[in-house]
């Protein structure tokens, strides 16, 4: 049996489990990992160890397909010991999904580790396109309790938001940030179209051979209460069961 799963510190990846079970259908593990030190706060040592050690627990649990759905894990993608399972991460769908849109000014907006490693800015190079970044944590945080509409939230994202609001496109650099989509667009330009890379990732996998039938099942090394409400906050997916996984 071939599993596929999605791992993120917290519920980002949520944004991403949504669209494979709207656009593929398929059975997924999930993995939500906010009993460890964010993985945007981690240096690349830890961060690396710390994934080696979540793929270990979740290839022991039958899984062969990975999609590492948050940003700043997916920076350490290429230290990551080879477990002999296929990965997929969100940088280079993140690239070739805004590639698409022909950005004539693009900005970038995510976690510190996502935007200080340098990795979009050289992604875009490549391409011959400059790009502008702005540093988003806070926005993340917030959406990880639950929160997707308070004061709060719109004032940081407008501090975020307003030295780009005139930019053509802004990539969606984190996976939590989709939650927020109808709120950052009353922020910006009315001609300033959001990307969300997640569509460029599922239809990648959609190519993959897992198993098209089984349930769902969610787990984490933190809080499951937490994670239930967050989920159903943030994304309005309701989860019946969290277990916990102990790593």
């Amino acid at each position: 049996m071939k599993k596929i799963a999605i791992i993120d510190w917290g519920i980002g990846g949520i944004s991403i489990y949504k669209l494979v079970k709207e656009k593929l259908g398929l059975p997924v593990v999930y993995f939500s990992d906010t009993g460890a030190t964010p993985y945007g706060k981690m240096s690349r040592s830890e961060l690396v160890s710390r994934l080696n050690s979540v793929i270990a627990f979740l290839k022991d649990r039958g899984v062969t397909h990975l999609v590492i759905g948050c940003n700043a894990a997916s920076t350490a993608i290429p230290f990551l010991s080879d477990q002999g399972l296929k990965i997929e991460g969100m940088i280079e769908n993140a690239v070739s999904a805004s590639m698409k849109y022909k950005p004539q000014r693009l900005a970038v907006i995510g976690g510190r580790r996502t935007v200080a490693s340098g990795v979009y800015r050289k992604g875009f190079a490549a391409h011959g396109i400059k790009i502008e970044q702005r540093i988003a944590q806070p926005l993340s945080g917030l959406i990880e309790s639950g929160d997707i509409s308070s004061d709060r939230l719109r004032n940081e994202a407008k501090k975020i938001l307003d030295p780009i609001r005139n930019c053509s496109h802004i990539l969606l650099a984190c996976t939590h940030y989709p939650a927020i989509t109808s709120l950052l667009e009353e922020l910006v330009s009315p001609k300033t179209e959001f990307i969300d890379p997640a569509g460029s990732l599922v239809e990648k996998i959609s190519k993959w051979k897992v198993e098209t039938e089984g349930v769902d099942e969610f787990l984490t090394s933190g809080d499951p209460l937490a994670m239930k409400r967050s989920a159903k906050l943030a994304f309005g997916v309701e989860i019946d069961t969290v277990n916990k996984g102990r790593i």
